[in-house]
């Protein structure tokens, strides 16, 4: 009771920042996949406004992470690639969290919120020191690249058990200050490795594959065939048999993600923080399960940009509201200062989405702009996605009448006039790589 009355008496509001790794659009209430089982995305979904055409900056960890949080684009920092360290061009005082220090709020985290490999500690106030390790893979893991299978362990034994007993110990704490707690899980990111029970909530004999043609890089122009990689992965997944086997793994590894974000979601409901904390919930980027003849991220089309997006704000946002205009993540940084009262740092390129929560049919013009790697950009609309590549290769879809994007229509003439009024949302300026590279992305 006493940490109650001190977290309704404390300065705040309070921020619970739960970022998901690779988790594409299959989550039950944006109803893309029936297969999927996520009641507690589903039920945080209830609580607030969730929005069904939610785009990442860059369809990489690195690159969407750095972008995220320091509100600066790619196109703006050379930040492109997994092997970029965006610490060498992002200072210390420009990142979210430093808006929120200054701002008075204790800063903590558990997790994955930047990539890995450039994680900047001194950022935070306090951070998970050791998440502790993985058990051994599977005797199968999958094919090539694509690691997947279930294995002999127990929930508690990965580290994302560990990440969100963190988020609960400072739930359960008392902070003198605001509370800024970012928690991020590396699930469903590979290897997909859960223990077997989550692989049985989605029988192998159920499996259905996504939508999918063989001909549908026939009218992708060059430079679109080349982030597909057609003879890499998706060719081996065919040829080894697996291909559903993979897509039960990804949804087992969705299921246990989400199992986890159960566990936050109850132990925040029974803490001292629940009536003055706001919840931002993302993903990093979306992911390919064969559409397109491609698997991963590393590319610019619907499934590897789209991921899932759920607000709720006290007092703005109302239950189960749904939001259909195309937003992309460069707007969380803006829409959380101005949700607390901070002042947006000049430098942060996002547009606040406060408007959309208050009124989730409020006019919106802006569309969402993704970048993968230099000068390749997205624009995606209510209605359309518009693509054009560093050697000016174009694709155009009606999302409307083609959600699969099987039929670019960039080369027809009548279109003309639409390419040019998306082509106005591209960046104007392109910063080299900041590594030096043109290539494509790994893990």
């Amino acid at each position: 009771i006493a940490i109650r009355a001190h977290a309704q008496a404390a300065r705040g509001p309070n921020v619970l920042f739960l970022a998901i790794d690779d988790l594409r659009d299959w989550v039950g209430y944006l109803g893309h996949n029936p297969q999927t089982k996520t009641p507690n995305l589903d039920r945080l979904a209830a609580r607030g406004q969730w929005f069904s055409r939610p785009y990442c900056a860059a369809p990489v960890c690195n690159a969407s992470r750095a972008a995220l949080m320091s509100g600066l684009r790619p196109s703006t920092t050379g930040v492109y690639e997994n092997n970029n360290d965006w610490r060498t061009v992002v200072p210390m005082d420009k990142p979210l969290t430093a808006a929120f220090r200054r701002a008075g709020y204790t800063v903590r985290g558990s997790g994955k919120i930047y990539h890995e490999a450039y994680a900047r500690r001194a950022e935070w106030d306090d951070y998970l020191v050791s998440e502790g390790t993985s058990p051994p893979p599977p005797k199968n893991p999958g094919v090539g690249g694509i690691r997947f299978g279930a294995v002999d362990c127990r929930d508690e034994d990965l580290p994302d058990s560990r990440i969100v007993d963190y988020g609960i110990e400072q739930l359960r704490a008392r902070h003198d200050k605001p509370l800024f707690l970012g928690v991020g899980l590396h699930k469903p990111h590979m290897p997909w490795y859960v223990p077997r029970k989550w692989f049985d909530l989605h029988p192998l004999e159920q499996i259905e594959l996504p939508p999918h043609r063989d001909d549908d890089l026939a009218d992708v122009p060059p430079a679109g065939v080349r982030m597909a990689r057609p003879q890499t992965d998706h060719a081996r997944i065919v040829a080894s048999g697996r291909w559903k086997e993979a897509v039960q793994a990804y949804l087992a590894t969705i299921s246990y993600c989400d199992h986890q974000v159960g566990r936050l979601l109850d132990a925040f409901d029974q803490s001292a923080y629940r009536d003055n904390t706001m919840i931002c919930f993302w993903s990093d980027h979306g992911w390919h399960l064969g559409e397109k003849l491609h698997w991963r991220k590393f590319a610019l089309w619907e499934e590897a940009t789209r991921s899932p997006h759920i607000w709720v704000v006290p007092g703005v946002t109302q239950p189960n509201a749904r939001c259909d205009q195309p937003v992309d993540f460069m707007s969380i940084y803006p829409t959380l200062c101005e949700l607390t009262d901070i002042k947006t740092p000049a430098h942060v390129e996002g547009q606040s989405l406060l408007p959309l929560l208050r009124n989730p049919a409020a006019g919106w013009e802006r569309p969402a702009l993704t970048t993968y790697t230099y000068r390749n950009h997205a624009v995606r609309s209510a209605g359309w996605r518009y693509i054009r590549y560093a050697n000016g290769d174009e694709e155009l879809y009606d999302e409307a009448a083609d959600p699969n994007e099987w039929t670019n229509l960039a080369g027809r003439p009548e279109h003309a006039a639409r390419r040019a009024e998306l082509a106005r949302w591209l960046p104007t300026k392109d910063a080299p790589d900041i590594g030096g590279h043109k290539g494509q992305g790994a893990e």
